[in-house]
């Protein structure tokens, strides 16, 4: 009785659409006017102390497994409760208490390989033909087709750059390759990528060896910490400071100057909240560890402390939300095999994450920024407008 009294309390307020909630009794609760748009079904109690010390672990690792059941939208109810101020998304009483955090080089390469090591199998299931994991950029609006709006993503930023062919850059946390060795072949520029991912190390590999790059391209296995004294005319960095945590954003401003000739341009593009920074608890410890969400401000901040300054600053969090929305329905064409292959507890973890990413994205609760660097005064080397970047 106490379980569902304290749940009946929590979510009484926390969703600004019609939502049923069923009971393991079989009794149900309607909160909001009108037809039910989603129903949640508790199959199990879950205990109020697991709830009170952090909500998204306690009801993430319920859905995983089916102790509760949603039917209807996840990407919808989770849109909802982020949009909810009285709700237990933003309550952070509920969300105060996250996994402590490590990032040594051995933390952080245990960390991006047990996400990025998963198998390239598994990615290529649901990525689209080019396997960039990060967001997309749907210039036509929400109607091109997914690889070409990655490939047009990183036209985009290499564009920004304002590249000059023969001159090098620096990819970090190069992903499988598409952006580094598009900048080789396209923009006819000497490019070297850095993961600590083997999977995508080995990919990347072999892509320049099979397309006859091994002039222009090269891929490290090795922490971006780790090299040394060479700098790069430019640097690029997709979904990277992410994985870094709040006590080394500052460190890894001060490596992207240090690698960065005098008047050398950076874009830097990642995950931002306009409201201050955070983790996710549960995300944390199943799907991204070590993950930190900075803030707006708090990226300015270590930019801006660390000899570099703001060109430009583009926010993409419409082009994330479609992203991942395209992700979750390709993920769910492929389910079934995707169980076959990982587990159906797995499954249920994956497709909750791409649908609470995007709902995230969908509500504002966080946002995905391009920030356009010069090591030096801002855009000494650059177009005096932005039109170069969209030609």
């Amino acid at each position: 009785m106490l379980e569902k009294t304290f749940l009946k309390s929590i979510l009484k307020h926390s969703f600004n659409i019609p939502v049923r909630v069923v009971f393991w009794d079989g009794s149900s609760v309607d909160y909001g006017k009108g037809d039910p748009e989603v129903t949640i079904r508790f199959n199990e109690k879950i205990a109020i102390r697991d709830i009170t010390k952090n909500a998204s672990i306690a009801l993430g690792e319920a859905y995983m497994d089916k102790r509760i059941e949603v039917d209807g939208s996840l990407q919808k109810l989770i849109t909802s409760a982020y949009e909810n101020a009285g709700g237990f998304m933003r309550n952070s009483k509920l969300r105060r208490i996250l996994p402590k955090q490590g990032h040594s080089e051995k933390e952080s390469e245990e960390d991006i390989q047990s996400h990025y090591d998963v198998g390239n199998d598994f990615y290529k299931l649901w990525l689209d033909d080019t396997l960039t994991y990060s967001c997309a950029y749907f210039k036509d609006g929400n109607h091109s087709d997914l690889t070409q709006a990655q490939k047009d993503k990183v036209d985009h930023i290499l564009k920004k750059l304002n590249p000059q062919p023969g001159q090098t850059l620096l990819d970090i946390g190069c992903g499988w390759g598409t952006l580094m060795l598009t900048a080789a072949k396209k923009y006819d520029m000497k490019v070297t990528g850095v993961t600590l991912s083997e999977e995508q190390y080995q990919f990347v590999q072999d892509r320049i060896k099979n397309e006859g790059l091994s002039d222009v391209a090269e891929v490290k296995l090795v922490d971006y910490r780790e090299l040394g004294d060479r700098q790069w005319d430019y640097i690029t960095s997709v979904g990277m400071f992410e994985h870094v945590g709040k006590e080394n954003l500052g460190l890894y401003f001060k490596d992207v100057s240090r690698y960065l000739k005098d008047d050398g341009i950076a874009l830097i593009h990642g995950i931002t909240r306009q409201q201050g920074g955070a983790t996710n608890g549960w995300i944390n410890k199943y799907i991204f560890p070590g993950g930190y969400v900075p803030g707006l401000a708090e990226i300015i901040g270590r930019i801006t402390e660390n000899n570099l300054q703001i060109c430009d600053v583009e926010m993409l969090r419409r082009h994330y939300q479609r992203t991942l929305e395209i992700w979750d329905s390709n993920f769910n064409n492929n389910r079934d095999e995707i169980t076959d292959m990982m587990g159906e507890r797995f499954t249920r973890m994956w497709d909750l994450y791409l649908q609470a990413c995007a709902g995230s994205f969908e509500s504002g609760n966080i946002d995905v920024v391009q920030y356009l660097l010069t090591k030096g005064p801002s855009g000494r080397h650059l177009p005096m407008t932005r039109d170069y970047m969209v030609k």
